[in-house]
């Protein structure tokens, strides 16, 4: 599909904010929401739309982008293929659609394995349009993921809202008797509460709906303690979910497409009805089973009078055909269809299987408030409820259950009762109440119409969301408000189309003894600075032992380091006043090395391995083992046998003769040099390479364009003649200056 060009955003507010909010999954498009199409296109999708929204009114804010995937698959609509999609008149919010693990939909829990193609994807688009956010904010585990990535690179602020989260999915799931193993291999559950547990840590603000969820529901992860929650409860768009005694004046006009769903929605309803006029028992959900519509519709059957009093119908997303359905979507609706027979409901009880959420669903609240009824929520236990925020915005009286945010919602609108969904007949007689005693309907009606717009607009979500959540975060005048000058430097060269040369240093630039060509180091310099080449220094030092040898030498200013063997990434920032620069560290690649490294187990097993002798605790992480040995290749090579046998994996380098560093499998200064290639987006013909030891072999052997000094050691002889590696004649810093120029990445004049 063709792409439609982001609207001109020169015109907006000068120096105004730039907030960016990453939600991953389902289906998302500025109108005609398919909400309830399935179980990841829901009530998370309309909320992160509404939200952009809602920023992009108020003068503070310059603009929004909502980063998700694009689609480009004969199943869904051609919608979804958009690359740029204006939430607005003027673009300042709109939706911005980049690839992600292919082009066809795909559901969430298959996605894990692809969202760091996002985050390269998304720092380009900074990066052509010249400018960064102030802000990210995640929404959800996997887009919290890309949220925490981009933060990462960019040294701004991290926002996270889970909206669900895994580990009360796994105990809900494991008190319905789901095998563990099976909710594992569909969920991948124990991936999503790592990610979870790590945004609680390094978010700066975890937003949540309301105090219940902090409380039943972040209680339960480690990091919760640590972190700082803020609760907003979501917004609705009041002038959709107007009062139903509009549709009542003369002078009003709800417009055409109100009117025609207004009409498709009464004849939806009637089809399944005897007594069409009778008031109407509302209720909107997913068909999944901890909404307990099994519940509601068992409640109403065994209640002879209140089905005298009232129809039940009964929304339960949208659907073809049952059998094509997954799983737990389709055993829900199954069992509805069993109890509408069992309780013989026929004519009394709607169930329809399509409708058009956007434009459909207001309507219903207005027609079930126009007919003297009442809108449930029987679920046994909801995070939020926003259905009873519209419901209530309608003027339609509410009955939910107590458990979780309804909680909130009824306390602060008035708009109806709770109970504890479990029990049927505390059910039965709150929603006989309200069909009844017309002066409590009264009462609650205007309660909620009341409430709703004093606590529950978008207007005030916004305001409080920027006083809350963005300023204490982004504490800057007006005018500073852009992009900080040193992060745009940064992903300007480091995503630019610039060449990059990754250099170790002890032997490769200097020698360790402090012996250097000072005539080569400078040349060097004068090579980065001209040539405008993107430097990396990669070593087996820690990042304090490079930062003493930049003051002893006269080493080239970095843009980034590879330190301790491949196992640490920092960016340099560079604050313009003269002293050395600050380090930001990579969290992304720390995390990527940490899963699945068995650093302890590893430790005791080469403990019982002759030979070996740890390195003092200074040249050791968490995810870095070093040791010395006499014969430091065959010795190594015992090590690996060990693991091999202990069933343990890792990584097992040798380096000049003594040295032997072991590192997680995912490690090494060349995977780090593979990692930063993906994540800047730079092709890798265009980055060099440069080494003279067995621990720059991996690099040296990548698919980069490799240079050997040429004070190499001899474990490096083996790769003459190799493609892709260039032996240079000079030392040190005159051999990476060969090198370069050897590769063509620099040319002189």
């Amino acid at each position: 599909m063709t792409d439609t060009a982001p609207p001109n955003r020169d015109e907006r507010r000068a120096g105004g904010l730039y907030l960016v909010m990453i939600s991953v999954h389902g289906l998302i498009r500025g109108r005609d929401l398919e909400l309830g199409r399935d179980a990841d296109t829901g009530g998370q999708t309309k909320y992160v739309v509404e939200l952009a929204q809602a920023l992009a009114r108020r003068p503070e804010v310059d603009a929004v982008d909502l980063i998700t995937r694009r689609i480009d698959d004969r199943h869904v609509s051609a919608d979804y293929d958009r690359a740029i999609e204006p939430l607005d008149e003027d673009g300042t919010a709109r939706i911005v659609r980049l690839r992600c693990g292919g082009e066809r939909y795909r559901r969430k829990e298959t996605l894990w394995p692809y969202l760091d193609e996002l985050v390269p994807a998304t720092m380009r688009l900074f990066r052509d349009q010249g400018r960064f956010p102030d802000l990210v904010h995640g929404h959800y585990a996997d887009a919290g993921h890309v949220a925490h990535e981009l933060a990462a690179r960019l040294g701004v602020p991290l926002v996270f809202t889970g909206h669900s989260l895994g580990r009360n999915k796994r105990d809900v799931l494991g008190r319905a008797g789901v095998d563990p193993d099976a909710m594992e291999s569909r969920y991948h559950l124990s991936h999503r509460i790592d990610v979870e547990e790590r945004m609680l840590a390094d978010a700066e603000i975890v937003v949540a709906s309301t105090r219940h969820e902090v409380e039943k529901g972040y209680e339960l992860y480690d990091a919760a303690p640590s972190a700082t929650f803020e609760v907003l409860p979501p917004g609705i768009a009041v002038k959709r979910f107007y009062p139903y005694v509009r549709d009542e004046e003369e002078d009003f006009d709800p417009g055409d497409d109100v009117r025609r769903a207004r009409e498709r929605m009464r004849k939806e309803i009637a089809r399944f009805l005897t007594h069409p006029e009778k008031p109407l028992i509302l209720a909107i959900s997913r068909p999944d089973k901890r909404k307990n519509i099994e519940g509601l519709v068992t409640a109403y059957g065994e209640d002879p009078e209140l089905q005298k009093l009232a129809n039940l119908a009964v929304f339960a997303g949208v659907r073809k055909d049952i059998r094509d359905m997954q799983d737990n979507e389709r055993e829900v609706l199954t069992e509805l269809l069993l109890l509408l027979d069992r309780y013989d409901l026929y004519g009394k009880m709607a169930l329809p299987k399509r409708h058009e959420p956007d434009v459909d669903i207001p309507v219903l609240y207005r027609l079930a408030a126009a007919s003297g009824g009442v809108f449930i929520n029987p679920a046994l236990v909801e995070n939020f409820g926003i259905t009873l925020i519209e419901a209530a915005s309608s003027g339609l009286p509410v009955v939910s259950t107590g458990h979780g945010g309804p909680r909130d919602i009824i306390g602060a609108t008035g708009a109806g009762v709770l109970i504890d969904a479990r029990d049927t007949a505390e059910m039965q007689a709150a929603l006989r109440l309200m069909l009844t005693d017309r002066d409590a309907w009264e009462k609650y009606s205007r309660a909620g119409i009341e409430g709703v717009r004093a606590h529950f607009s978008w207007a005030a979500h916004a305001e409080r969301y920027l006083e809350e959540v963005v300023e204490p975060l982004v504490r800057r005048p007006a005018e500073e408000l852009l992009a900080a000058p040193w992060r745009a430097a940064l992903v300007e060269r480091l995503a630019g189309d610039r060449p990059w040369l990754v250099s170790d240093i002890d032997h490769t630039l200097i020698e360790e003894d402090g012996e250097h060509d000072d005539e080569a180091l400078a040349g060097l310099a004068d090579d980065v600075t001209r040539h405008g080449l993107v430097l990396g220094l990669a070593s087996g030092r820690s990042l304090a032992l490079i930062e003493e040898a930049l003051d002893a030498f006269a080493l080239p200013a970095p843009d980034l380091v590879i330190s301790d063997v491949g196992t640490a990434i920092h960016y340099a920032r560079h604050d313009g006043t003269g002293e050395g620069p600050r380090w930001i560290p990579e969290r992304g690649w720390t995390a990527h090395l940490a899963s699945g490294w068995e650093g302890e187990e590893v430790e005791e097993t080469l403990a019982r391995l002759r030979g070996l002798k740890p390195q003092p605790d200074e040249a050791r992480t968490e995810v870095k083992l070093s040791y010395f040995a006499e014969d430091a290749q065959a010795i190594a090579e015992r090590a690996r046998k060990a693991l091999r046998e202990a069933g343990l994996k890792a990584t097992v380098v040798a380096s000049r003769g003594t040295l032997i560093d072991v590192l997680p499998p995912r490690a090494g200064k060349g995977k780090a040099v593979r990692w930063l290639a993906r994540a800047w987006g730079v092709p890798e013909e265009r980055i060099a390479v440069a080494g003279d030891s067995g621990n720059d072999r991996e690099m040296l052997t990548g698919p980069f364009r490799a240079i050997v000094v040429g004070n190499h050691a001899p474990e490096l002889d083996d790769l003459r003649g190799r493609r892709g590696v260039r032996f240079a004649a000079g030392s040190h810093a005159a051999g990476v200056r060969q090198g370069l120029r050897a590769w063509r990445l620099i040319r002189d004049a």
